[in-house]
């Protein structure tokens, strides 16, 4: 049987780490990579600290991830060190991407190669064997590698241009790899979430296929009701659709057992 291709993901940021700044990209790629059929293995915040950075990286190398996703460390700063590491890691030099640096120096008016600026050229330097495709709304490009079988891609930090190159260059690659499709329903039951924790095991038991989870979070305090998230994948849109609606029927049939309100709606 063929192995599931699997994503992860490296937010990178010392100010992530203290709470200084929330991690909204991670949030949202998540919810990206879902809707494209993606399978998101696992998310993971770093601090800028070398060594640290380092061995982050090669494990999911050496964990054979398919794609590697960061997002980070691309800027001018000393604490921007995410293509010196990749450049470590794949043993080459990082080295000025001409093409980019012109496009800095176009975009600013000028001329002569001695008049970019060190944040340019640092922010235009790149591992030597890199793929680079330029930010649309912004700076620092986005960069890919290859190392054995994980194909490796650096974005900024920035949500605006993070989106702006996930949307460009990455989704399609994803929607490339993966030919599975996913389905969405939210649902609502008025149960405790030790009440129906037990009966979304169940269900995810008899239909492997679909994901379930109570969010306690989401019930207001006004209202008795909690929302369910049903997430099914399949091997085409209609194929998740039915396991969708069979895995909501199954759960309906459950919590109607129990003598509690299952609905389609919120109350």
């Amino acid at each position: 049987m063929e192995r599931t291709p699997v994503i992860e993901l490296f937010s990178i940021g010392t100010e992530l780490i203290l709470g200084q700044i929330q991690d909204t990209n991670a949030h949202w790629i998540a919810q990206q990579i879902l809707q494209l059929g993606g399978q998101l293995r696992r998310v993971t915040m770093l601090r800028d600290e070398f060594d640290e950075m380092l061995e982050a990286i090669e494990d999911a190398i050496h964990r054979k991830t398919d794609l590697i996703l960061t997002t980070g460390g691309l800027g001018p700063t000393p604490d921007d060190m995410t293509v010196q590491i990749i450049a470590k890691i794949l043993g080459v030099q990082p080295v000025v991407h001409e093409e980019t640096l012109a496009s800095f120096m176009e975009r600013r008016g000028l001329t002569e190669r001695d008049d970019a600026t060190d944040a340019m050229v640092n922010m235009a330097t790149v591992p030597e064997t890199a793929e680079v495709f330029q930010n649309p709304v912004g700076w620092a490009p986005c960069v890919r590698v290859t190392k054995d079988s994980s194909s490796i891609l650096l974005m900024p930090g920035p949500p605006r241009e993070m989106k702006s190159i996930f949307e460009s260059y990455i989704a399609p690659l994803i929607a490339e790899r993966y030919s599975a499709k996913i389905a969405t329903l939210r649902v609502y039951v008025n149960m405790f979430e030790a009440e129906v924790s037990p009966l979304l095991q169940q269900v995810m038991g008899e239909h492997p296929n679909v994901y379930l989870k109570a969010y306690v979070a989401l019930r207001r305090d006004d209202n008795q009701y909690m929302p369910v998230d049903l997430v099914s994948t399949g091997s085409d849109e209609d194929n998740a659709q039915s396991q969708l609606q069979a895995a909501a029927e199954s759960l309906r049939v459950l919590v109607t057992e129990k003598e509690k309100v299952f609905s389609l709606e919120d109350h």
